[in-house]
């Protein structure tokens, strides 16, 4: 079993940056991870996603130079790095884990979810 905790949300101005943080409880280091996002009023969203050994990575085009996913399996933690970022960008959230090998975009194949982390970018 796996629980998945996301930490670093908030409010910040566009242009601004945060860094989400995802750890877990259990080894994660044979998953692996990703990130979604749901706005209110709409589905969730893949995001980016990073293989078992942090070599592989995949981003949503929106994201793309801006973002960054990394992960410490040590510390058993997945990051987000959000930097140059819009009020589009506002959501929750979500880091969940996967025991498929090759990066997954759906939603479907994760196997945990965390509870999400809020983050607001005013405009």
């Amino acid at each position: 079993q796996v629980q998945l905790v996301e930490s670093g949300g908030g409010l910040v101005q566009a242009g601004g940056s945060l860094r989400l943080s995802c750890a877990a409880s259990g080894r994660t280091v044979n998953y692996g991870m990703g990130w979604f996002r749901q706005a209110p009023g709409k589905e969730r969203e893949f995001v980016t996603a990073i293989s078992w050994s942090g070599v592989s990575t995949y981003y949503v085009d929106s994201v793309k130079g801006r973002f960054t996913i990394s992960r410490d399996n040590a510390k058993n933690t997945v990051y987000l790095q959000m930097n140059s970022l819009k009020p589009e960008d506002t959501a929750v959230y979500y880091c969940a884990a996967t025991r498929i090998v090759l990066i997954t975009t759906t939603p479907d194949k994760y196997d945990y979810w965390g509870r999400g982390t809020q983050v607001t970018v005013s405009s």
